[in-house]
C-alpha cells in the first residue's frame, strides 16, 4: 500500500535555519531516504516552496476566486511530503519516526494514497 507522509512545520523556523544546520537535516534525512530507496520502497519526495509563493483556487464561486497565498493561516505549514510504499500504518510509522528523528520538530500526517490517474511529468 502506498502512503504519503504529509511534513508540517513552521516555515518561518525552518526558513532561520542557517546553511550548515539546513545541510545537516539534509543529511540525517538522506540516510533514511537512501535505506528506503535500497528497499524499493520510496516514491516521490517533494519540498513544497514557501507559501508566499503560494496561490489559492477557491472553486466555490463563479467565477472561482484567485488568492495570493495558501488557504488558511496556520501555525504549522505543509513543506513537503514523501510517498512510500508500506505494509501497513505500524511500517509507515517506523518510517515516520525515523524521519522524525531526523528532523525533530513539526508534524507529519499521514494517509493512505489511492492512485486516482497515474502518469508522469515531462521534464
Amino acid at each position: 500500500m502506498l502512503y504519503a507522509i504529509l511534513c508540517y512545520h513552521d516555515e518561518d523556523v525552518v526558513g532561520s535555519w542557517s546553511k550548515e544546520h539546513e545541510d545537516a537535516v539534509m543529511a540525517k534525512l538522506a540516510v533514511v531516504q537512501d535505506k528506503l530507496v535500497k528497499q524499493g520502497r520510496l516514491g516521490p519526495v517533494a519540498r513544497l516552496l514557501p507559501t508566499t509563493a503560494a496561490t489559492t483556487l477557491r472553486k466555490d464561486g463563479d467565477p472561482p476566486l484567485v488568492i495570493d497565498g495558501p488557504y488558511a493561516e496556520t501555525k504549522e505549514q505543509l513543506l513537503g511530503f514523501y510517498i512510500i510504499e508500506a505494509s501497513g500504518l505500524d511500517d509507515v510509522l517506523e518510517v515516520a519516526g525515523e524521519l522524525g528523528r531526523a528532523n525533530p520538530g513539526g508534524s507529519y500526517e499521514i494517509r493512505p494514497v489511492g492512485l486516482f490517474r497515474p502518469g508522469s511529468v515531462a521534464s
